[in-house]
This record gives C-alpha cells, structure tokens and sequence, in this order.
C-alpha cells in the first residue's frame, strides 16, 4: 500500500506504471466543489492511497521510494512492509470494473458481515448497513488505512457470512 501526497495518487500511479509495476488506483464519481460551485468528477476511491500489487525486492523497493508525489509505502522496513488481504484488494477490483454507483463512506469495523449472492458483485463479502427493506448500503473497508466505500445493492442478494 503506497500513502501520496495529497492529489497526487494520478502522479504516481503513472510514474510507477510506466516502470512496469501493477499498480491499483480505483476511483469513483462523486459530486465535488470547485470554483463554479458543485459538479461530478472522477475521484480516487480512497484519496492518498495506492495499491502495489508487486513483489517487492531492495531494487524494487527503492525505485519505488523515488516516485515524485510519495510519501511512504506503508510497513516497517522493505522486507516487512504492511499487506492489504488478497480478497479485500479483489473486492474493490470488482467494484472498480462494474462502474457501480459507489461514495466514500466512513470506515465501519462493527456491523454484520454480508455476501453477496447474486450480481456483478457475487461473493464480494463487506458490513451491510440497512437503508430500508429492500436496500442496504454494502461497505468494503481496507483496514490499513481505517478507509471504506459503500455500495447500495439488493438486501434480498446478501446472507450472513
């Protein structure tokens, strides 16, 4: 996970694609002030942070370490740095490719955990968040960085997990 400077997650995720890394940057529209007033814009899902899905070596590592816009790549050192669990990294994947109407919404830890049984979004699992009988708000969090999206989808597709 790569932490950027404020606005500058586009900067360094084509920095880094250029080098040859895989790098994630899944982003939404939302409505955002700007100095005509409001209007809808394209965003990053979670402002400031990257996904690097890359092995990562020492030469890895330091390249890395020089993309204009970083501020860190989250970890101790190197060769322990902090992982995003492999089905949370699909998860928002999933959600990035089916151009679903997604927000930012506040990082959840409590909350019934759901799958989804039916959709776009089939075996995506996240907290289910009640709006009224037949929809919910499913939230998708990543725990390293206490940052979560919500999706509204069909209360009738989830089931405990």
């Amino acid at each position: 996970m790569l932490w950027t400077r404020s606005h500058c997650e586009e900067l360094v995720h084509d920095q880094l694609q250029a080098q040859g890394f895989h790098v994630l940057l899944p982003r939404i529209r939302a409505w955002v002030r700007g100095r005509g007033g409001r209007k809808r814009a394209v965003i990053p899902m979670f402002p400031g942070y990257l996904f690097l899905c890359h092995a990562m070596d020492k030469p890895s590592y330091l390249a890395v370490r020089k993309a204009r816009g970083l501020v860190d790549i989250l970890g101790e050192r190197w060769d322990a740095l902090a992982v995003v669990p492999d089905h949370e990294v699909e998860a928002i994947e999933r959600l990035d490719r089916s151009r679903m109407a997604a927000r930012l919404y506040p990082y959840l830890r409590d909350g019934q955990r759901v799958r989804i049984t039916g959709g776009p979004l089939v075996d995506v699992q996240g907290v289910l968040v009640r709006v009224n009988e037949s929809k919910g708000m499913l939230v998708l969090s990543v725990d390293l960085v206490k940052r979560s999206i919500a999706v509204e989808v069909d209360c009738t597709q989830v089931v405990p997990v």
